[in-house]
């Protein structure tokens, strides 16, 4: 029978023979990294522009299974082929150790030339290689469409039969962690020294949806209250002094806000009424806009679009006061400190020479993560303070020393049971201290 076949096919036809098989397994197995490497967003977008390959890639990936069932089909055909004719030949004219050479050569030949190479070369060209591939890719699920559907029917069947999932769909959770791996991988091995607070702000859009207003909100103790049955001129005076332009009026005791208000509104009464005197506070401010503390922050950015407002009362279950939030507030989760010639600078965080970091207990530890790529909890509290106390289990006195989470922390001042100012030591400048 070898005989038979060896006279049929030629040693001068097996050898083109072989050598298209190899070919066009190469260019299964491109198109095969090409699919499965194509970046979607690009691609939609530059549909979106015009681009009629990029149109016909999108088609390709929306039968993903379906297209990379075809090429792994006529992949392996086209090896198992060109595997057969070597052997046949060699064994035609070697006799028995025709196959250890047929093993030898073609495999070598395949792992090659038909496998490595195409597909190293499409990884790194994805997209440009899906582009170029896209045409000749989708006259190949054409044609192998049916039976990569069954040969995908059968393996589905005896996946299924395992108890594997064959039809689960990524949940919003996986898609949120491949956005912030994307955002991981941008700018990697990039000089542009922007790359770091690019991904910073990327990854505070994300969280916009995980934190609360109460993560951001200036909390009540620092937070500029007036009493409502304040004198006029009082009122006005404390207006002036206070280096903002809302500023919440209660009745009574703090957390009875009757309203909000505006440095100018207040001003604007006093011009027309000619003098402090004249003018009617409850006519002035404006009603106070009650929130949960437990609001998201991406609801309240809507909310604060939806009601061209930018300020609001946090309140917790009971309606008692918990601070204030402001559109300035949200947008500096995204973009880092935003400061003007009106603000209280007063950033709380000074970096020593030795590494280690002079800090107020009430900076967010969010923002010591975001700033220095720390990697401190934010979920069992939201100020440096209150990670602290939550970690100490006791409230510290000056000069104690805690570690935790490879950080030292010492307690430098204290105002009444409140840890005003304390010690960070991250983990680089202990290392570096003890070298």
């Amino acid at each position: 029978m070898e005989h038979d076949i060896a006279l049929h096919l030629p040693l001068w036809a097996a050898a083109p023979a072989v050598v298209l098989c190899l070919a066009l397994g190469a260019y299964m197995s491109a198109a095969e990294t090409a699919i499965t490497g194509a970046s979607p967003p690009r691609m939609h977008r530059l549909a979106q522009q015009g681009n009629k390959r990029a149109a016909m890639v999108n088609r390709l990936l929306a039968r993903k299974d379906e297209a990379v069932s075809a090429v792994l089909l006529g992949n392996s055909v086209m090896n198992i082929l060109s595997a057969s004719l070597t052997t046949a030949v060699l064994t035609a004219i070697f006799g028995a150790a025709g196959v250890v050479y047929a093993t030898v050569i073609v495999g070598i030949l395949v792992v090659v030339f038909a496998e490595v190479m195409p597909k190293t070369w499409a990884l790194l060209r994805a997209d440009r290689m899906a582009l170029a591939l896209a045409p000749s890719m989708l006259f190949s699920l054409t044609l192998l469409g049916p039976a990569a559907r069954a040969v995908a029917w059968i393996s589905r069947l005896f996946l299924a039969g395992m108890g594997v999932k064959v039809d689960r769909i990524p949940n919003a959770e996986e898609h949120a962690e491949l956005l912030r791996g994307a955002i991981e991988m941008h700018g990697a091995g990039n000089t542009d020294e922007d790359a770091p607070a690019e991904k910073a702000m990327l990854r505070s859009v994300l969280d916009l949806g995980d934190r609360t207003v109460g993560d951001v909100m200036t909390h009540r103790g620092n937070v500029a209250l007036i009493d409502a049955d304040d004198p006029n001129d009082s009122i006005v005076a404390q207006m002036l002094e206070a280096p903002y332009t809302r500023i919440p009026l209660y009745r009574g005791q703090p957390d009875n806000v009757i309203g909000v208000m505006h440095a100018k509104d207040l001003f604007r009464a006093v011009r027309a009424a000619g003098g402090p005197a004249g003018v009617k506070i409850e006519e002035v401010m404006t009603p106070p806009w009650f929130i949960p503390e437990s609001t998201v922050l991406f609801d309240q950015l809507e909310a604060f679009r939806e009601r061209h407002e930018h300020f609001a009362i946090v309140v917790d279950e009971y309606g008692a006061l918990r601070g204030i939030v402001t559109l300035e507030d949200i947008i500096e989760e995204i973009v880092g400190d935003i400061e003007d010639e009106h603000d209280a600078i007063r950033r709380g965080v000074v970096q020593r020479e030795d590494g280690s970091l002079l800090c107020r207990g009430d900076v967010p530890i969010h923002d010591l993560n975001r700033e220095f790529g720390w990697q401190l909890p934010e979920d069992v509290a939201i100020t440096i303070a209150g990670l602290v106390l939550h970690e100490a289990r006791r409230i510290p006195e000056v000069g104690q020393v805690y570690a935790f989470y490879g950080f030292r922390f010492e307690i430098l001042k204290r105002e009444g049971t409140r840890i005003a100012e304390l010690r960070i030591v991250p983990p680089a400048a202990i290392q570096a201290a003890k070298i």
